[in-house]
């Protein structure tokens, strides 16, 4: 998948047009990466950078009808082959993007008690699978001996995530089951249908630190085994050091840096990523030394056209006056690297 200028603004009405006649709010802006096939793809960034609105913008699950793409494409390699021609997700009609949800493009969310039914059983909500998959034939109505099929298909996949008892698991309702079991029925849910890809909004937000690996490594393990993509969504870079083979920076609605995970993490280039690392701590670290980055991200009505880390930037306060001049400006800072790049002037 490449993701190309993707822009998202809110503040429409049903008709397209600026709702109240208040000029719409855009809370991305421009951002591209591309994900690769069998990819650990992550994420990264402070709360209300713009992540999960990247992310449900993909899939075109922003609420409607405030929410809209206004720039930018996502383009979609259906068939995996690099001469296939791509099938652009934020303009193809709702019909066809419908066959791509779920059975294609999967999502885990942030928290399993609400994504799940409280009232279905996990056996029902995972036989729904099929149901809505394009690829894995309908339930409804379908042969005994197809619904059986599909019912070792589960519990072959929940051994797999580490389940002793399927069986139990399956007849249960979710508020029988912990958290950490919660997100991986939900883990379970969405590769099912082999998609080629996963959205994981977060996956662990709620969970404590031991549940946290646990899920995550079934998650990596899973989505090996299967050659499925991740695309992860965290603030964690603990979990992005250990987890994912490239890693994105995103600040203010936009990425400031992408690169493998080691060259971004072992030599950071944009200040906001060195400013991130910094202020992790570690256990032979004397706390009172720690660092942390002044002040906080500017909400989108704030937004610049030109550097939006520049009034939290240490760096830019040590540039010479014509290099600062540039980063207050109006202008976009460019990009340096390529395999590993960032937006930043001081980085040219």
């Amino acid at each position: 998948m490449q993701v190309r200028d993707l822009s998202v603004a809110f503040g429409f009405d049903k008709n397209g047009l600026p709702r109240d006649g208040i000029k719409p709010l855009q809370v991305t802006d421009r951002v591209s990466f591309e994900i690769h096939e069998g990819e650990f793809f992550a994420l990264v960034g402070e709360s209300g950078c713009g992540k999960s609105v990247t992310a449900m913008g993909i899939l075109r699950l922003l609420p409607q009808p405030s929410a809209r793409i206004v720039e930018g494409a996502v383009l979609y390699y259906a068939g995996g082959k690099p001469g296939d021609a791509p099938v652009d997700l934020a303009k193809i009609p709702l019909n066809e993007l419908q066959k791509v949800r779920g059975s294609e493009i999967a999502c885990i969310f942030q928290e399993p008690m609400q994504a799940l039914n409280p009232v279905v059983t996990i056996k029902k909500q995972l036989l729904e699978v099929f149901k809505f998959a394009s690829k894995g034939g309908a339930v409804k109505g379908a042969a005994k001996g197809a619904v059986n099929d599909h019912l070792a298909a589960i519990r072959e996949m929940l051994l797999q995530a580490g389940f002793k008892d399927p069986d139990r698991v399956l007849d249960a309702y979710p508020h029988e089951l912990s958290g950490g079991m919660l997100q991986r029925v939900c883990i379970v849910m969405a590769l099912l249908p082999k998609p080629k890809l996963i959205i994981a909004d977060e996956p662990t937000t709620a969970l404590d630190v031991t549940v946290q690996a646990q899920v995550l490594a079934v998650l990596k393990d899973l989505a090996e085994r299967t050659g499925t993509a991740v695309l992860l969504i965290t603030h964690n870079m603990g979990i992005v050091s250990q987890y994912a083979d490239r890693v994105a920076v995103m600040y203010a609605g936009r990425i400031v840096e992408c690169g493998p995970v080691r060259d971004v993490i072992d030599n950071p280039m944009h200040p906001y990523t060195q400013g991130l690392l910094a202020a992790i701590p570690e256990n032979h670290s004397d706390m009172r030394t720690m660092k942390s980055i002044p002040g906080s991200v500017p909400h989108p009505k704030d937004f610049v056209d030109g550097c939006r880390f520049a009034d939290r930037c240490e760096k830019c306060a040590a540039l010479p006056a014509e290099i600062q001049a540039k980063c207050r400006s109006q202008q976009i800072p460019p990009k340096a690297g390529d395999v590993h790049f960032a937006h930043c002037f001081s980085a040219e």
